[in-house]
């Protein structure tokens, strides 16, 4: 049976643009070749962590969301520990009320992008 998961990592700071999206997609295609279905992806950029992690003290943060079987989490992970480019992570399977919270935060952002859009083009 599918489920929802969401799985933050944290990538080192002393990477390129290019060697961050290129570590980005290798997880994109990973999760596309294993049958997952990506549902929602975030980057979040260049963050401050709470507490250094191997002498670092910030990372590259980026979200994926998706459906997938349950065992292809852990494949997922041992992918993620073998990069040394990955310096953290995190998976959570979803319920139902965090998935709908997911998707309610996403149309309001949304709505608020086009909210801009119009005033925007009102100032014109």
């Amino acid at each position: 049976m599918l489920r929802q998961y969401e799985t933050v990592f944290i990538m080192t700071p002393v990477l390129s643009e290019e060697q961050m999206k290129e570590a980005v997609s290798k997880f994109q295609d990973y999760l596309k070749k294993k049958g997952a279905e990506i549902v929602f992806e975030d980057h979040w950029g260049l963050r401050k962590m709470a507490y250094p992690i191997q002498k670092k003290s910030t990372g590259f943060y980026h979200l994926i969301e998706y459906r997938a079987e349950s065992d292809l989490i852990r494949d997922l992970e041992t992918e993620l520990k073998r990069d040394e480019r990955v310096i953290r992570f995190l998976t959570v399977a979803l319920d139902k009320h965090a998935i709908a919270y997911n998707e309610k935060k996403r149309r309001e952002k949304e709505a608020a992008k086009e909210g801009e859009t119009e005033k925007e083009k009102g100032s014109k």
